[in-house]
């Protein structure tokens, strides 16, 4: 079974509405898909989206990354090629993943079998800023089966300590909360957030300062009246070693862009655990592919709320069976293996390159 075509291409998948994190607001997911072929007529599939802000890894670079390594498989074994992109992985990592999976999907690896149902709750963000309309989101989430949502902070620290305040007013007894900062408070803002905080239905507040700073971190997990969880600096299992020794750090969030591949990702999920901490998984910038992915792997790695939720972002689905959102879980039936919607894959294309 030999690697005899890859398609490559770039996507373009318009939001309903703009997505905010503290470095960048997305109005559209501009993923890189990935398509191989073999000898035999198998076909894998698999795709990556790299956040311009969040690593150091460019879009341009990964681009040019996905070109080259498309090119280097034409004619290897699966086992060949998924061999050279593991040893090429560091140079562009969530590039690398999007050719990773597509190999994983096409060898059929056993981390995409479904064997029962599967109901997978989910989180979603507060998106109001203005106190008047949080109430009235908050109640047509809770409407949809939601129980824990995202809470982004950074910009202000006063003005975040109130929001938080107003929505645990209204989520009291209801839901849980994770505050996520996305690396935007120094150390001394950090500290003086996490030490204002009413802990009460707060599950955990997420990356607090920059991904480098592992000591702003870390001052920041000790006085916290909330769990810490590190997410951007945890993409090797050594991160996962290193975050397991900073005191009040009890979480890890795991991607799997960062984790390179399927089984990359398990193996960091399961070694969180194995540290004495417990994992959470998923990547709210991820289309449907890679949320399909991610459930996947949770099923035998997680037990809180997952945060493979990009799938409900974008005005259009990339899988043709698309996946089930129901009372606030993600649902893969029982057998469920899809496959790429022809029409929607070319309407979402803005560029694609094959390779033969």
């Amino acid at each position: 079974m030999k690697i005899t075509s890859v398609n490559l291409r770039k996507l373009r998948l318009p939001l309903v509405v703009p997505y905010r994190l503290s470095y960048r607001t997305f109005e559209e997911f501009e993923p890189y898909y990935v398509e191989i072929t073999t000898d035999d007529g198998r076909v894998g599939f698999g795709d990556g989206h790299i956040s311009p802000g969040s690593s150091s890894e460019t879009r341009e670079g990964g681009w040019a990354f996905c070109k080259e390594l498309s090119q280097a498989l034409l004619g290897k074994t699966v086992g060949e090629a998924r061999r050279l992109v593991q040893e090429r992985m560091p140079e562009s990592k969530v590039a690398a993943s999007a050719l990773a999976t597509a190999l994983e999907v096409l060898d059929n690896t056993d981390l995409i079998n479904i064997p029962v149902d599967l109901h997978l709750p989910l989180l979603t963000p507060v998106n109001s800023t203005n106190l008047e309309n949080i109430p009235g989101e908050l109640e047509e989430l809770m409407a949809k089966g939601f129980k824990t949502f995202k809470v982004k902070v950074g910009k202000d620290l006063e003005a975040d300590l109130r929001r938080v305040a107003a929505i645990q007013e209204v989520t009291a007894g209801r839901a849980t909360l994770r505050l996520d900062a996305n690396r935007a408070f120094d150390q001394d803002h950090g500290c003086r957030f996490a030490s204002s905080l009413n802990p009460e239905g707060i599950e955990l507040f997420e990356q607090p300062c920059l991904a480098e700073d592992w000591d702003a971190n870390a001052a920041v997990a000790r006085v916290s009246k909330v769990p810490l969880m590190l997410d951007e600096p945890i993409c090797t299992l050594a991160d996962i070693e290193r975050a397991s020794k900073l005191e009040g750090v009890r979480l890890c969030k795991l991607k799997l862009k960062r984790f390179g591949s399927m089984q990359g990702l398990k193996e960091g999920l399961d070694a969180v655990r194995a540290h004495g901490m417990e994992p959470v998984l998923g990547d709210g910038l991820g289309s449907e592919i890679t949320s399909w992915m991610e459930a996947c792997v949770a099923q035998s790695t997680i037990r809180n709320a997952g945060e493979f939720n990009g799938f409900l972002k974008p005005v259009y689905r990339l899988l043709d069976t698309p996946l089930t959102f129901r009372d606030g879980d993600i649902i893969l039936t029982k057998g469920y293996r899809p496959s790429v919607n022809r029409q929607l894959l070319d309407d979402s294309t803005t560029q694609s390159l094959n390779f033969s």
